[in-house]
């Protein structure tokens, strides 16, 4: 099909509109609007959404956590749908096929990191919504109709995966994923999990389906049960005062979650953990006004050379390998699905915490 088609796989012409926050004072009361979308160019596919799960992001975005937002916005990074059109330069992908757009749908295309299949690093990146085109067009999300993308930001869903599934992995699980994969996550690995919400029961399953030994470290005990059957071969109560002395010297990789922190997160704790020269890396990413606590070096570092960084979301290369773990390991997340127009109320579970695991809001615009 051409650039110049617009029809969708039903006949009719794809209308762009979502559910949009329009005052920020009324963050989950969000209200059908229309929006324009990307301007179509011949590397771009356009997408009829059916999925789209709800991230942590999400909430502080729209709360704004991480600055002002650009209004109105419809927001959500986690979609899923079929390809309605292609330009003429599109070389993977066809109308019909179901693809996801994750976090990320822009680059420079030119720097080390894009051309390194490190594009999630690129200084010029630009993201599923709240960002802008150097048109002037501003992203919105996948609380909505559709949306246009780089074939480059557009993954192909495996055949065995279903969308609803599928969505959630584009973000929350790419972002568990991209540390595991970076930093060894394997057979004779001893993997420590902090905070098992919509990320870190990502992280549990990633890291199960690669061989790892994997410790769960959470502070809700009516989610213990639920991790033993995600795959955790120990959990610990992070509540307990002294819960890393027995784990001293003992995990090879932690991935941080957490990203309501508040500057009390007792990460010289979990940095004892680490054997020599392990590495923690922080995946959550919390309001700007909730940072980590603060470090000494005699007490964080020197006693088994550690390392602390971070990680984001994560590049295609690494999304096409964590889509093919899920398909040949059968990992799916744990979701709930809701129609598209509830989406304010799973917003204010995401932020009250009441997730299990992962919200995915179904198409239901007309």
């Amino acid at each position: 099909m051409s650039s110049q088609s617009q029809s969708n796989a039903n006949g009719g012409e794809l209308e762009f509109k979502g559910y949009a926050m329009c005052d920020s004072s009324k963050w989950t009361e969000l209200k059908l609007t229309s929006f324009r979308p990307k301007t179509f160019k011949p590397e771009d596919i356009e997408i009829a959404i059916t999925h789209c799960g709800v991230c942590g992001s999400d909430v502080h975005t729209l709360t704004q956590g991480w600055g002002e937002s650009k209004l109105p916005l419809v927001a959500g990074h986690e979609i899923a749908g079929h390809v309605t059109r292609v330009g003429d330069k599109v070389t993977e992908f066809k109308v019909g096929q179901r693809v996801g757009v994750g976090a990320q749908i822009g680059s420079c295309m030119q720097c080390r990191a894009c051309k390194e299949d490190l594009e999630n690093y690129c200084p010029d990146q630009i993201e599923t919504y709240n960002a802008e085109y150097d048109d002037g067009v501003v992203t919105q999300g996948g609380y909505s109709t559709a949306i246009r993308a780089h074939e480059r930001y557009v993954f192909p869903i495996p055949d065995e995966i279903e969308s609803a599934h599928a969505a959630s992995m584009l973000c929350a699980g790419l972002t568990a994923y991209s540390p595991l994969k970076t930093y060894g996550c394997g057979p004779g690995k001893k993997v420590g999990i902090i905070g098992i919400g919509g990320l870190g029961h990502y992280a549990v399953l990633w890291a199960k389906a690669m061989g790892a030994e994997v410790y769960a470290f959470a502070i809700e005990p009516e989610k213990f049960d639920d991790i033993k059957q995600m795959g955790a071969d120990h959990v610990i109560d992070a509540r307990q005062k002294d819960f890393a002395k027995p784990l001293a010297q003992t995990l090879d990789l932690i991935v941080s979650t957490a990203d309501v922190v508040n500057g009390s997160l007792p990460i010289n704790d979990y940095l004892s953990t680490l054997w020599v020269h392990g590495v923690f890396i922080t995946v959550g990413l919390p309001d700007s006004n909730s940072p980590l606590p603060s470090l000494h070096p005699m007490q964080a570092f020197a006693g088994n050379g550690c390392l602390l960084g971070g990680s984001h979301v994560g590049s295609k290369k690494e999304c096409l390998e964590m889509l093919e773990l899920a398909r040949t390991k059968n990992v799916r997340p744990w979701i709930e699905t809701l129609p598209m127009k509830e989406a304010g109320k799973a917003l204010q579970d995401v932020k009250d915490n009441k997730a299990r695991y992962r919200y995915i809001l179904t198409q239901d615009i007309n």
